[in-house]
């Protein structure tokens, strides 16, 4: 396995790093994880500069030390030509750390059949500041791992009154009547599809609704998916929850509408 970390490439599965190290022992890090198309961090889909925009926004938030954006973007780009999706994550000293992976096996599947998702209804798993996506990712992890263990694939996360905001991976997207609906931004990861795709409605005069997801609107929606920057956008079929499970429609035609967005297909102005 390949890596690139503190300006090199390294082969192996391991790291050195300090058992003092604040990333170690407080998940001190911020990361993002992007899709690289066709090997190119400038393809349109790859998000390259808004990502690079989402660490500056959280390094410079925590007063952190700025990396080397520049040594950044030739590891990355070393990546790319290996690995069509890359995991950069930042230090508080300035260090980058970069891992490559493959895309879901089975995501051809999931975007054509659909998934299940189960609500955290007790309202268990909570994301730590979720403005930003820092290391600290535990939470989701277990989210996830609980749906899981119940046949889903996904976790939806709650807030206290008992609204919808995101999935364990992504933001939550629905469909009704010729509208398109997520989650407001209070209390989730503004994620770079979400980003996209509010853009792009916006630019069609098709704005999406942000209201909260309360219990209500939940059970009006005909169409349900979610999307982030490595999936693009897959269908949520079924949903798991305590007094019964819940049937949507995983319409193809919206599904590649998110798709087309999030890929770069569709642009935002």
């Amino acid at each position: 396995m390949a890596v690139w970390y503190d300006g090199a490439p390294l082969e192996g599965d391991f790291l050195s790093i300090a058992a003092t190290d604040p990333a170690l022992l407080y998940g001190a890090t911020v990361f993002t994880t992007l899709r690289v198309y066709n090997c190119r961090l400038d393809h349109p889909g790859t998000a390259w500069q808004a990502h690079c925009d989402r660490l500056r926004h959280s390094v410079q938030a925590f007063d952190w030390v700025e990396p080397d954006w520049t040594r950044l973007d030739q590891g990355a780009t070393w990546m790319a030509q290996q690995y069509p999706v890359l995991r950069l994550t930042l230090f508080p000293d300035g260090r980058e750390w970069i891992m490559g992976r493959d895309l879901p096996a089975d995501l051809d599947q999931r975007q054509a059949q659909g998934i299940i998702a189960w609500v955290d209804e007790a309202g268990d798993y909570g994301r730590s500041l979720p403005g930003h996506k820092t290391g600290n990712y535990l939470s989701c992890w277990l989210a996830r791992q609980a749906a899981q263990s119940l046949g889903a694939q996904e976790a939806i996360l709650i807030n206290p009154q008992n609204h919808w905001l995101e999935t364990s991976t992504g933001t939550l997207w629905g469909w009704q009547q010729g509208q398109w609906y997520t989650p407001p931004d209070a209390g989730i990861l503004p994620g770079m599809a979400r980003s996209r795709i509010l853009k792009a409605q916006a630019a069609i005069n098709q704005p999406v609704d942000e209201q909260p997801w309360t219990q209500t609107l939940v059970r009006q929606l005909t169409h349900l998916f979610y999307t982030n920057s490595v999936v693009e956008a897959v269908p949520i079929r079924r949903i798991l929850r305590i007094a019964s499970a819940v049937n949507y429609n995983p319409n193809q035609a919206l599904s590649q509408h998110l798709r087309q967005i999030v890929s770069g297909e569709m642009t935002e102005s």
